[in-house]
């Protein structure tokens, strides 16, 4: 399996091909990710890690399709972003974009925003989207997490304002005819 580590800083996953912009990293391709093509071949991927870097970078919808042009069909795509309600969505002031439960859905063909707004021509499917993967939190983090994560509409839109969780991360399977 071939997996690529975007933007992997000096934390570049075990096995991953890292690509990222400064020299003073553990990648192994330095690029600056804002330039298109990345220098890869067509459906080099089986796995592509995005993590906290797609709120960085100018746009998100190049990346997206430029993340499908390298990546195999049927390939997973985790992103991992600030959740927007998220005090570290804003505290760092190179992040550009905010992002919320549903904010790849306009990459789904089964979802209504993509065949409403034609964004883009790559396709992903959504397979899941998850709030505070892997963080610690106390008794009381653990109920709203495991509630947010059963029902992150309704989190989002009635109870994210009061208590804001950290983190997304999306799940996305590649699409190609």
């Amino acid at each position: 399996m071939k997996i690529l580590d975007l933007g992997c800083g000096k934390r570049k996953r075990e096995g991953a091909v890292g690509i990222d912009i400064s020299e003073d990293t553990e990648a192994d391709v330095i690029h600056d990710l804002n330039v298109f093509p990345y220098p890869f071949v067509n459906s080099e991927f089986d796995y592509v890690y995005a993590d906290n870097i797609i709120e960085h970078i100018d746009d998100v919808v190049k990346v997206l399709e430029e993340l499908h042009r390298i990546a195999k069909n049927g390939a997973t795509i985790k992103i991992i972003v600030p959740f927007f309600r998220s005090v570290y969505a804003c505290i760092d002031p190179t992040h550009k974009h905010f992002f919320t439960v549903r904010s790849f859905d306009y990459f789904d063909p089964e979802n209504d925003f993509n065949r409403l707004y034609k964004y883009s021509r790559c396709h992903f499917k959504v397979d899941k989207v998850v709030f505070d993967e892997g963080m610690t939190h106390g008794l009381i983090g653990k109920i709203l997490t495991r509630f947010a994560n059963k029902n992150p509409i309704f989190y989002e839109t009635r109870l994210s304002i009061l208590f804001p969780l950290n983190t997304l991360t999306y799940y996305l399977k590649t699409i190609k005819k």
